[in-house]
């Protein structure tokens, strides 16, 4: 079995000195900036490579975004895992009762009637948080 990422990115957070949090929390709002930057900068070369790039490249960069992903979650103290978890949940209620969606003209699945909105704040709660 692989390890998760949150594993192997907390692996690398505690082999390097970077903060690596088990509760949510607050961090500075200058790590908070610099955790978006980062974010900011992954997302922005996936973006750019999806468009023309080949897949190999677009494969590394996608897992760039993830792994910096889950290394502002850590910073943060947020197990991503769990919160993942709780929106798959939620999106999974976009479905109607017949297993059908509802579809923007692009192909983006909207909200149905049926749709549940995830609740991150309980989540954060469950693992110590006390926002």
């Amino acid at each position: 079995m692989r390890p998760s990422p949150a594993d192997l990115v907390r692996e690398f957070h505690l082999a390097c000195g970077l903060d690596a949090r088990t509760v949510p929390t607050r961090v500075t709002p200058e790590l908070a900036a610099h955790r978006g930057r980062l974010l900011a900068e992954e997302a922005a070369e996936a973006a750019e490579v999806s468009v023309a790039g080949p897949l190999d490249r677009l494969a590394h960069e996608l897992a760039d975004v993830v792994y910096v992903a889950y290394g502002t979650a850590l910073v943060h103290g947020i197990d991503l895992d769990a919160v993942i978890a709780e929106i798959h949940r939620s999106n999974m209620t976009k479905r109607g009762p017949d297993g059908r969606v509802a579809r923007r003209e692009d192909g983006k699945v909207l909200k149905g009637e049926h749709y549940q909105a995830p609740d991150v704040s309980g989540v954060l709660r469950g693992q110590g948080w006390e926002g």
